[in-house]
């Protein structure tokens, strides 16, 4: 078997056996197939795309690359959550924490950035001294301690992921539904969950842009993650414009540490506070979704997920001040303002371009090995909806470097967009798959 005429039959719409796509996962993985063979076989999927048996096959294969966790002896549901991916999606920062506060236990592998989308481990890497490295024993320990590990993806689990998740990246296939599919639940299915909590994002700003698309990635998920035993949920939410008010790394963790305290950005509150009744309901620590949203308000207002939250970071060994003082993140030494053209209404903004903004400002990687700046980002003054004068800030960026502002902002030309009349916002929760 030879990786060319693999790459040729899917090139021409042919159907993989399980033993092919075996070949590709496991010669891929100790490196035997090329990185650029492996492009040019996810491009072919990417135009031809996989079925539902090729994707479950592909789903396995990944899975069973590495470790899969047996958790059963820890006593009490394992439950976690992932989103597709879009700008300003901190939610796993605060979900977690909560659910954890609310005694589900919670083992969450996470990403870096992918595309024009953030990503949760360069989130967290932005705390001081905090480690995303865990063992698979010490992620057991922090389970068993504090009821929540949030890590980057392990040597141990799911090798073949890694190593094609970051060559999807390079080669523009991220938003390839069975790739996807196959990719979160390769993971997630490893980490010895019960659950698990989907967030699939629709929109300009997602990789699915629209419903219809988010709604196949949805199902694709649901139906093999449901036939691998688990227990599957699917909330399609809004991504056409930032979630929150704060896009980057640091100042992603600092709007985090507000919303865990009862003040952060209304739209970020919402969503959190759904996915968490969810995750709740299905660790069976709430016997109904309302139960699920009623433990929410009161985990945040009571203190205990900001607490909970401190409890991660500081057994993760971070410096957890920064929840009590988020001036300890790394701070950008260079600002600027960029001003509204016109008064008017935000009638638009093209959160994809916001996003690569974001990313050529230095919070993200437009190269594998480009380093991430954690202080880089954005705030947002104005949303959907909101009126704006003539020169008034848009938003501000915060960076250390000029030529990184000068590229950022070849990206911002039009991605907010004035007009005369509000504009109907549409619903930031679209629809829920159960």
């Amino acid at each position: 078997m030879r990786a060319v005429e693999l790459i040729q039959k899917k090139r021409d719409a042919g159907t993989h056996t399980r033993e092919e796509l075996a070949f590709l996962v496991s010669e891929f993985t100790r490196g035997a197939i090329p990185d650029y063979q492996m492009g040019a076989w996810l491009m072919a999927v990417y135009l031809r795309g996989l079925d539902a048996a090729e994707t479950a096959d592909l789903t396995d294969l990944m899975l069973r690359s590495g470790e899969v966790l047996d958790l059963s002896d820890l006593p009490g549901l394992k439950v976690d959550k992932h989103s597709t991916g879009g700008v300003g999606d901190k939610a796993s920062l605060i979900i977690a924490p909560v659910a954890a506060a609310g005694g589900v236990l919670v083992p969450m592998i996470s990403g870096r950035g992918l595309g024009h989308s953030g990503g949760t481990v360069d989130k967290l890497e932005s705390i001081p001294g905090f480690r995303t490295n865990l063992s698979l024993p010490e992620l057991r320990q922090a389970l068993t301690e504090v009821g929540c590990a949030l890590i980057g993806q392990t040597q141990e689990i799911a090798p073949a992921d890694k190593k094609i998740y970051a060559l999807r990246d390079l080669t523009a296939t991220v938003a390839c539904i069975p790739l996807i599919t196959a990719s979160i639940l390769s993971k997630k299915l490893a980490e010895g969950i019960d659950a698990l909590v989907l967030d699939v994002k629709v929109g300009n700003g997602a990789f699915m842009k629209d419903e219809a698309q988010a709604t196949a990635l949805a199902e694709s998920m649901r139906a093999i993650g449901t036939r691998m035993g688990k227990r599957m949920v699917a909330l399609l939410t809004g991504m056409d414009q930032p979630l929150g008010r704060a896009a980057g790394n640091a100042i992603e963790i600092a709007e985090s540490v507000e919303t865990l305290r009862g003040n952060g950005p209304a739209d970020l509150t919402e969503l959190c506070r759904e996915l968490s009744a969810w995750m709740l309901h299905l660790g069976a620590r709430a016997q109904t979704l309302d139960e699920g949203r009623q433990q929410y308000d009161r985990l945040i207002s009571s203190g205990a997920a900001a607490q909970k939250f401190q409890q991660i970071v500081a057994h993760q060994g971070g410096d957890p001040r920064v929840v009590d003082d988020p001036k300890r993140l790394p701070q950008a030494r260079l600002g600027a303002d960029w001003p509204a053209p016109a008064a008017g209404f935000v009638t638009g903004m093209q959160t994809e371009r916001l996003g690569w903004a974001t990313m050529a400002l230095g919070a993200g990687r437009l190269r594998l090995e480009d380093a991430v700046d954690p202080a880089a980002g954005f705030l947002f003054h104005k949303k959907l909806g909101d009126r704006v004068e003539k020169g008034e800030p848009l938003l501000t960026a915060f960076y250390n470097e000029e030529r990184k502002w000068d590229e950022a902002k070849r990206w911002l030309e039009g991605a907010c967009e004035i007009g005369a009349s509000a504009p109907v916002v549409p619903p930031l929760l679209r629809k829920t798959l159960s």
